[in-house]
């Protein structure tokens, strides 16, 4: 018996063991009727293929021998189908009918003999046998045993959305339509600040700061004449004749409620208090108490922060996937285990020629305050979230040779259909496929490069065992 039939027959011994399968097992072990089977034909008629450990260790030997305790090993005979799982009892009673292509290098090497032969080390080429080559052009057979041992998985096309995270880098801006300016649309004096510090938080109609503007004054005095012309000469051209000095006092910017009170009061006050147009936090302040400030001169700036928006950077390639209203989860720096859902609301017209990436603006809501302006931001977009379902294989089943892209399909009892695909979006786990792959077809997910290089190998085989073409 050569050195390369025992290697093969303890390779396939230890292999079909972590099976679940042993060559050799104890005779406690077999069922029924086994022990007498191994001697059931005559031993003239028999071939021994190698000695095993009597206690069913995974030991053997091929000649006769002695274990530790001095028994004798057991001899395994060729008929001895108690000791082979089915498939390989089916694979041997098939073996036996079949005819022999040709012998291959037992290395794998694109050798091969139409006659047995061994290799430079003295190792057997292995017989390969009609129907172990591709079943037809298109697929390829590979063992039963080998599929087991090399962990192969398939998994069904089905149709499924894909999406793809696309990450970026962003920072915390002020919400534009929430910013308010003060400003006076007459030249004044300010006698006194109530808020007078920058950050400090407001509330729509609260006092800013005290004034006193001559303008102001002027118009609330026409009011006043208006009003005692129409006591003296009462009647519709009267009433008509307070509408221009309440109008001069509305372009000034003066509130309904001082007016009111003029007309009240009959009285004219020589300074207002002026009320903050909107509620917010004063992130600009630029007066201060005395000084003299001109008509439409900023004075404070305030900002609603209760919304914030995020710009981020987005790669160029990435930009296509990216749209109206897609959703995103924004995670800030400061606040790494609490991410905030925002929505993509615009995406500006230019990129940035120094980074390729363009910038998108994500609405993202602050009801208590804590982003704060220029704050990082790691925003990942899920593209393809809304989108509908499509074919999708894992992305684990595409050999992917660069050139071209194929898959796996199983077609069941160890044949398997390498099938050229178009792809269309990946995400992180599946990737669409465009065509070449129909829902409910099985393709496989794992081992795919093992199946692929046997395909590969056959085929090289193939083409060394065709005839030469006659001259």
């Amino acid at each position: 018996m050569s050195r390369f039939r025992i290697a093969v027959l303890l390779a396939l011994g230890l292999g079909l063991g972590a099976a679940g399968y042993w060559y050799a097992r104890s005779p406690a072990a077999l069922p029924a009727g086994a022990a007498e089977s191994q001697t059931a034909a005559p031993a003239s008629e028999r071939k021994i293929l190698y000695y095993r450990d009597p206690t069913g260790a995974p030991s053997w030997s091929a000649t006769p021998k002695k274990d530790s305790a001095g028994r004798d090993f057991l001899p395994v005979y060729d008929d001895a189908p108690s000791f082979a799982p089915p498939a390989a009892k089916a694979k041997a009673a098939a073996n036996g009918a079949r005819k022999i292509l040709y012998y291959r290098n037992p290395m794998g090497l694109a050798d091969t003999s139409p006659v047995p032969k061994k290799d430079s080390m003295g190792m057997d080429y292995i017989p390969v046998y009609a129907g172990e080559e591709q079943d037809d052009g298109t697929t390829v057979k590979v063992s039963l045993d080998k599929i087991q041992r090399s962990g192969v998985r398939t998994e069904i096309v089905e149709a499924r959305r894909v999406v793809r995270p696309i990450r970026a880098a962003g920072t915390v801006k002020y919400d534009e339509r929430r910013l308010t300016i003060v400003t006076l649309r007459s030249d004044g004096y300010i006698e006194d600040l109530f808020v007078n510090t920058t950050g400090q938080l407001v509330r729509a109609g609260e006092p800013l700061f005290r004034v006193y503007s001559p303008e102001i004054q002027r118009a609330q005095i026409d009011l006043m004449v208006a009003m005692r012309a129409q006591v003296r000469m009462p009647g519709p051209d009267a009433d008509r004749s307070l509408e221009g000095p309440m109008q001069r006092l509305r372009n000034l910017g003066i509130p309904e409620s001082r007016i009111r009170e003029v007309r009240e009061t009959n009285t004219t006050p020589r300074t207002i208090d002026w009320p903050a147009p909107a509620g917010g936090t004063v992130i600009d302040k630029r007066v201060i108490k005395g000084q003299r400030v001109l008509a439409g001169e900023e004075l404070y700036r305030i900002a609603d922060l209760t919304q914030v928006w995020v710009i981020a950077d987005v790669a160029e390639d990435d930009l296509s996937a990216i749209r109206l209203g897609s959703r995103a989860a924004v995670t800030f720096r400061a606040y790494q285990a609490q991410p905030i859902e925002g929505e993509v609301t615009f995406i500006y017209p230019e990129l940035k020629p120094e980074t390729r990436t363009a910038r998108v603006r994500i609405e993202v809501p602050n009801p208590d305050g804590r982003l704060k302006a220029d704050m990082y931001a790691d925003v990942v977009f899920h593209a393809g979230a809304d989108a509908e379902a499509v074919v999708a294989v894992p992305a684990s089943a595409v050999i992917d040779s660069g050139a071209r892209q194929i898959v796996l399909i199983a077609k069941g009892e160890g044949r398997f259909e390498p099938r050229a695909v178009k792809l269309g979006r990946r995400g992180d786990d599946y990737v669409e496929v465009l065509q070449g792959v129909d829902k409910g077809e099985e393709v496989v997910t794992t081992a795919t490069f093992l199946i692929d290089a046997e395909s590969n190998l056959r085929a090289a085989l193939k083409t060394f065992t065709q005839p030469d073409a006659p001259k």
